[in-house]
């Protein structure tokens, strides 16, 4: 008699679900501490910005550089929304038992993973907007054109929710995966799981902080100076002015 075949392909996309979230969350945890830089001074984002465009590599500005990482993290952002989605409710019937599951149980985890797939849902067409301006203006980054983009083109709403929905999803799915892949186990794994979920919300605490710090900056900037006809920063130290 033949052994049925194990079929390895669900396991196979959550491997691939997992590792591509855990690419997204090291990518928000980094992108939102370099857009921190604005509240050490306009300089230091200025000079983060250069960072990117591969100024101190090559001495000359090169924004295609932020096009083409724009595009790669838009593209393993849109595979792990389709690896996702497969766990998404597909009915308003499944979202329905779920919840009242979720409300009658009580499990904390439960509700972490209803907020995971509502700020997925958020992420899919706020984060999408994001990456697209800066794959198509990646010359439009800086002290000035930032806050430009956030005050006179009204992004500031947007971010605010981008900002609030990405590090909820990043910060519960670290957790979430820590918890999958075994990271909790241990003499005492009660213990670990309750040490990494506060570890989680202070992280989602800490970030979402420093994110509204930032954007507050960000709007400040933009309040305070006419950037509308397209002035430039200039920086004391580097000769590349920016818009």
């Amino acid at each position: 008699m033949r052994k049925k075949k194990i079929d390895k392909m669900p396991a196979r996309l959550d491997f691939l679900q997992s590792t591509t979230g855990l690419i997204l969350a090291v990518f928000i945890m980094g992108h939102l501490l370099f857009e921190a830089s604005i509240l050490v001074s306009d300089e230091m984002m200025y000079r983060v910005t250069l960072m990117f465009e591969g100024y101190y590599f090559f001495g000359e500005r090169y924004p295609g550089i932020v096009s083409f990482l724009a595009a790669a993290i838009g593209t393993i952002f849109v595979l792990h929304a389709g690896l996702a989605v497969r766990k998404f409710p597909a009915s308003y019937r499944e979202y329905k038992t779920i919840t009242e599951h979720t409300k009658r149980m009580k499990h904390e985890d439960s509700s972490l993973w209803m907020i995971q797939v509502i700020t997925g849902f958020m992420m899919f067409f706020i984060g999408s907007v994001h990456l697209y301006i800066m794959f198509s203006q990646p010359e439009n980054i800086g002290p000035f054109a930032s806050s430009y983009r956030v005050v006179d083109e009204l992004m500031g709403p947007l971010y605010f929710m981008l900002l609030i929905s990405v590090v909820s999803h990043a910060f519960i799915g670290l957790y979430r995966l820590a918890m999958k892949w075994g990271f909790m186990e241990g003499e005492d794994t009660k213990k670990s799981r309750t040490m990494f979920k506060f570890l989680m919300k202070s992280m989602i605490a800490l970030y979402i902080i420093v994110g509204l710090s930032s954007l507050a900056r960000y709007t400040y900037i933009g309040m305070h100076h006419d950037l509308s006809d397209g002035k430039r920063y200039e920086s004391k130290t580097v000769q590349a002015g920016e818009h």
